[in-house]
């Protein structure tokens, strides 16, 4: 970009200022503004134009009559003002980094992602006003019921396939519904749309948490956060807070992971009718904490509570939605993986094992990543034949599910039979996987 066209840099006492910091933080962007206006001396029609956003808009988020939650949004803003993606929960943006130094990160890439060549063919947020304006309906809860329908679509593909090519359809929902979020609504129609875009929100973080890219994930989780706190839907809260709480274990940060299902066990004991099968899915989600902390007697304190809990569970008592896929054999198959997490492989494995052959086979994921478990635990017995066995049935749902979570997996499990390369069980499952992914070992 020639030096001339370059946007202005913000002063540096602007953006280490504690006031800026916390604006940024929190992302009200109605502080954000107007200490740049002040501060900086970018006025509202200058960060309408970097942002690539109306003046209208601009000037009715520094009246405080409208707020800015998008993504995509949030990103422009990034770029458009020069502030540094971290203050915003982002990744760190390209041009923070000197393009001699740009390389491909795994955990949050800065070359075009999938979504956004796909989002440049979406209609721009000026066009999605227009239209808006044009196309005015009263939303039923018929319309609203229909959203969740698709949503929960989206689950099962994702299940089957992985979320990386759902992820554009996903969030241009999410600004869909965010968009229909901007007009005067009934209270019950406007808290089913802030909940259908929180859980939009979240079923996009859990795309880039499966894919590991982390920052990314986080920042959508956290808006899926923001979007449950306006309506106060705490157990949906808990339950962003435990996957977040999951990524933390994947990222090798257990305190992290525990203080994050601590404070989703808060919120949903807090929510009025918090449901046994939610708090019993939390207390896995400790269990995993505690046993990543190496801590046996706080692990096997939370599968026991885990258990208890779902033994309150009763036919016909409502729940929400986002918690039935914690079946018993997910009860089982995560007490397994806890105790597996701990090194307690002999137990571990007749509950992997047992869970795996009552678990529904539509979730091509959920059997890949439960069948690497077990044969992790039976090549940590010496059980070599059986763990190559297993891990070989495990590449035909591995094939089928684009998952980096899946593929680390599989790569924990390759890197294990390292002493036992010449074996001839082990050269006929390394043929196997050259013939059924080549490039997910190497790559």
């Amino acid at each position: 970009m020639p030096e001339a066209s370059r946007p202005q840099e913000l002063p540096a006492r602007l953006l280490t200022d504690p006031e800026m910091l916390n604006a940024c933080r929190v992302r009200d962007f109605t502080r954000v503004f107007r200490l740049v206006k002040t501060r900086a001396g970018i006025y509202p029609s200058m960060i309408a134009r970097r942002c690539e956003l109306t003046p209208s808009r601009v000037g009715e988020v520094i009246a405080g009559r409208r707020q800015l939650l998008h993504m995509d949004v949030i990103e422009r803003i990034a770029d458009g003002l020069r502030i540094p993606g971290h203050m915003l929960g982002l990744a760190r943006r390209l041009w923070e980094t000197p393009q001699a130094f740009v390389v491909n990160e795994r955990e949050a890439p800065q070359v075009l992602e999938p979504e956004q060549s796909a989002l440049a063919a979406l209609p721009g947020p000026d066009v999605d006003s227009i239209l808006a304006m044009a196309s005015r309906t009263s939303l039923s809860p018929a319309t609203l019921d229909a959203l969740r329908s698709s949503i929960e679509d989206y689950w099962r593909r994702d299940d089957q396939h992985g979320g990386e090519a759902l992820r554009p359809a996903v969030v241009g929902q999410l600004r869909y519904v965010v968009g229909l979020l901007k007009e005067s609504r009934p209270t019950l129609i406007q808290h089913g749309l802030y909940g259908i875009a929180a859980e939009l929100a979240r079923l996009t973080g859990w795309t880039y948490f499966d894919a590991r890219q982390y920052n990314q994930a986080r920042a959508y989780f956290t808006e899926a956060l923001q979007l449950a706190k306006v309506i106060d839907e705490r157990q949906f809260m808990a339950n962003v807070l435990a996957c977040m709480s999951l990524q933390a274990t994947y990222q090798d940060k257990p305190a992290d992971s525990l203080a994050l299902v601590t404070a989703a066990q808060d919120q949903a004991r807090s929510a009025l009718g918090a449901t046994p099968r939610v708090l019993s899915m939390l207390s896995m989600r400790e269990a995993f904490a505690h046993a990543t902390l190496g801590n046996r007697t706080a692990t096997h304190g939370a599968i026991t509570e885990a258990h208890r809990q779902f033994e309150q569970i009763r036919a016909g008592d409502p729940e929400p939605s986002w918690v039935s896929y914690f079946d018993e054999p997910k009860l089982i198959v995560d007490t397994g993986i806890a105790h597996g997490r701990l090194g307690e492989t002999a137990t571990a494995e007749p509950l992997i094992a047992d869970a795996l052959r009552r678990e529904n086979h539509i979730n091509q994921r959920g059997r890949a990543f439960h069948a690497f478990w077990l044969a992790r635990t039976q090549l940590d017995q010496g059980k070599l034949d059986q763990a190559c066995h297993t891990a070989t049935q495990a590449l035909e749902p591995a094939s089928a599910v684009a998952s980096e979570r899946v593929t680390g997996h599989l790569r924990e499990f390759y890197d294990q039979l390292a002493p036992h390369r010449q074996e001839p069980v082990v050269l006929a499952f390394e043929a196997r996987l050259r013939e059924v992914l080549p490039k997910r070992v190497s790559g």
